[in-house]
């Protein structure tokens, strides 16, 4: 059996782990908030562009932005890594790999998470922007009238609201997100939520099938650059925010 010492030992790493992951993950943060401004910038000129019918310079930064979007996900992958090994870690009797213990959980991201710029919703966006310049209020090619299109500039959120507290998304204290289901959550609300329901306990929101897992739960980087984005948008444009909560996505 482990001394109370050595036990408090361990405890002590374990907070020092979790600390200088969660440091290194923060600074990131600048460089995440970096590459969604040079994505914004790219979509205006790109419409700007459009306007003036140089429809292969148009192309040519497209295919610039999808790189971009590129070194964009990698950033965010890298954030969250370094964030799941601070999460993560408990100290053994070997000493620890810590870039094995990185690797591993960037290739569960990578095979999560795949790579994939033009289905991104940033791509989306990119394009839905030049394809109204000319043909504003018609779908693009290959969608149907039916279908909802989400428009840059609409919330981009699943839910808007948090499914427990009721909560707008902008004023959750410790906003974290499924990984499983994309739907968001204050942090103490849903842990609660989660402790209080039987398990295997089901996603809050209304229509969702998935079961929560408490290490599915998490303030992954790309989630605090898109509420502040968010608070941006409501404040310029109070009116467009609508709830996709109502909606299934699987």
């Amino acid at each position: 059996m482990a001394s109370s010492s050595t036990l408090r030992g361990g405890d002590g790493v374990i907070r020092q782990v979790k600390i200088a992951a969660s440091t290194l993950s923060s600074e990131n943060q600048t460089l995440l908030s970096d590459f969604r401004k040079a994505i914004g910038v790219m979509k205006e000129i790109a419409v700007e562009l459009e306007k003036q019918n140089k429809t292969e310079m148009v192309k040519e930064l497209e295919n610039a932005f999808t790189e971009l979007l590129t070194c964009y996900e990698d950033c965010a992958r890298f954030s969250l890594a370094v964030q799941s090994v601070g999460d993560n870690y408990q100290p053994g009797a070997e000493l620890t790999d810590f870039k094995k213990l990185f690797e591993d959980e960037l290739s569960k991201l990578k095979a999560s998470r795949p790579s994939d710029p033009q289905g991104h919703q940033l791509f989306r966006q990119f394009k839905e922007a030049v394809w109204n310049v000319h043909h504003a209020g018609q779908p693009m090619p290959g969608e149907e009238e039916a279908d909802i299109v989400m428009t840059s500039t609409e919330c981009s959120f699943l839910n808007i609201t948090c499914p427990v507290s009721g909560k707008p998304i902008t004023e959750l204290v410790e906003p974290v997100r499924s990984m499983d289901c994309k739907h968001i959550y204050e942090k103490e609300a849903i842990t609660h939520y989660m402790k209080t329901n039987r398990a295997p306990c089901k996603c809050p929101a209304t229509g969702c099938p998935r079961i929560l897992q408490a290490n599915q739960l998490v303030s992954d980087p790309l989630l605090l650059v898109e509420i502040e984005e968010q608070r941006s948008r409501q404040t310029s444009r109070p009116d467009v925010v609508e709830d996709f909560t109502q909606f299934n996505v699987d």
